[in-house]
């Protein structure tokens, strides 16, 4: 699994394929956004205070409803909106490929430190849109990669919205 994660974090293409079609990576895929929520609600915690227990729990179950909602949209945007004739993917698949492109998220428990946290998390960020993209482009089996940022972009801007609303509701900065 780790060298999964440092590969895909390294954008390289091959272990996006790998995890498309090993079905048995799902676990894996699964662990990532659990040690990736972790680190977030970590470096949330440190930045901001308040209950290390809730902030563990609500951010494991916030990341793993997150990561379903994006691979869902991504995959529905995918092959449905910017599909080609060579668009071949299933949920399973965009769910591994996804998960293991939120790798640079772990940076994310460094958030706290002073001057540079708030860089961390913005180079973290961009980061994970490089990653998402060389994912959504192998998984769906792209030719262009500028067909996957726009499905990323219109994946993000559809995710954002929700999550903005859920963040102002909750008392949680962004």
């Amino acid at each position: 699994m780790l060298k999964r994660m440092i590969g895909a974090s390294l954008l390289r293409a091959s272990v996006y394929e790998e995890v498309e079609h090993d079905t048995n990576a799902t676990l894996q895929a699964a662990l990532v956004v659990v040690v990736v929520s972790v680190a977030t609600a970590l470096g949330g915690y440190l930045t901001f205070g308040g209950n290390i227990i809730l902030a563990l729990v609500s951010g494991i179950i916030f990341g793993i409803v997150q990561w379903a909602v994006w691979a869902y949209l991504t995959y529905i945007v995918g092959t449905k909106i910017f599909n080609t004739e060579n668009t071949h993917a299933n949920w399973g698949q965009m769910a591994r490929g996804t998960a293991f492109a939120q790798t640079p998220g772990i940076l994310l428990v460094f958030c706290f430190l002073p001057g540079v946290g708030p860089v961390i998390g913005v180079v973290a960020g961009i980061w994970k849109l490089a990653t998402m993209t060389i994912a959504v482009k192998q998984v769906l089996d792209y030719e262009s990669i500028w067909r996957a940022v726009g499905v990323v972009i219109v994946g993000f801007l559809i995710v954002l919205v929700p999550v903005l609303i859920i963040n102002a509701v909750a008392g949680v900065s962004p």
